[in-house]
């Protein structure tokens, strides 16, 4: 597995992007690497594990938190990742297979205050919520996480939005689509972000979008792109994922995926508008002559 995997980081690299997220079959192969792992290839195989899963409902990411959740329990013993590690890995998993394991440790004495950090900071619990609430009766952790919630310290504990910012400025003038940003022809590619990014702005009369943007980066500043108009046209979500991928933030322990960015527009259509504020950008609508 590690032989086929470094030979497509290989072919990625000469492209300018990341590997693939590892799928399910992957991630199983892992597996087993963690309980027997070759010598000399223990700090790839768990960095593999850590920050080269899907996150969510996919089913790698069911893979992934069965084991940790094995190993949280006790019942899998590795050199690797032992039950404080596994229960804080469960807690980077943003939601989905990780809530349940994460619920059940809150009543493990060992590693239940892991637990409710891990809890205290995933949004993503749907109906799961009635069952930390109902446990919260009578459980001092859930208790926890339950006041968490209620004071929002997922939002207060995160940094402040400093009082100014230094950027450099990728100005694209006129109206800017999200065909110009996620072109229609290439769609086949938006499952996999780095590389439908690498079409970005293709199509218009900008020279070398993405080697402009490498030349202003050199200066440690972010990125903000501006335009006059921006975000019309129905494809906004992978023109989100495009546009963050170059002026983004990489999302610790989630692959191929950026948040945050700097967005100018003299008008930026609603639903992109939307789309941006969604993804972590600072979107303003502003004269940008």
């Amino acid at each position: 597995m590690l032989t086929e995997y470094r030979k497509h980081e290989e072919e990625r690299r000469s492209l300018g992007i990341p590997p693939l997220a590892l799928n399910a079959e992957q991630v199983s192969d892992l597996v087993e690497l963690i309980k027997k792992p070759p010598a000399g290839e223990e700090e790839l195989i768990l960095d593999l594990f850590t920050n080269r899963i899907p996150a969510g409902v996919d089913q790698a990411a069911y893979v992934k938190a069965a084991f940790l959740s094995d190993v949280a329990k006790g019942n899998i013993k590795t050199e690797l990742i032992n039950n404080k590690l596994a229960t804080e890995l469960l807690g980077t998993m943003l939601g989905g297979y990780n809530v349940e394991p994460l619920i059940n440790l809150l009543k493990n004495e060992e590693v239940g205050d892991i637990a409710v950090k891990a809890l205290s900071k995933t949004l993503l619990i749907f109906d799961s919520f009635h069952d930390v609430f109902e446990l919260s009766k009578k459980n001092d952790s859930a208790k926890k996480v339950i006041s968490s919630w209620a004071e929002a310290e997922w939002f207060l504990n995160r940094p402040e939005v400093p009082e100014s910012i230094t950027a450099r400025v990728l100005k694209v003038d006129g109206e800017i689509n999200t065909d110009d940003l996620s072109p229609g022809p290439e769609a086949w590619s938006r499952p996999d972000i780095p590389l439908h990014a690498l079409t970005i702005l293709k199509n218009t009369d900008f020279n070398d979008p993405i080697g402009t943007i490498e030349k202003l980066e050199e200066s440690g500043d972010p990125v903000a792109f501006v335009g006059d108009i921006m975000g019309t046209g129905s494809s906004r979500k992978s023109a989100t994922n495009s546009l963050l991928w170059h002026i983004g933030d990489d999302i610790p322990h989630l692959p191929n995926k950026r948040d945050g960015g700097i967005c100018l527009g003299g008008k930026i259509a609603p639903i992109f508008f939307n789309t941006l504020e969604d993804s972590g950008t600072l979107a303003i609508e502003c004269d940008v002559t």
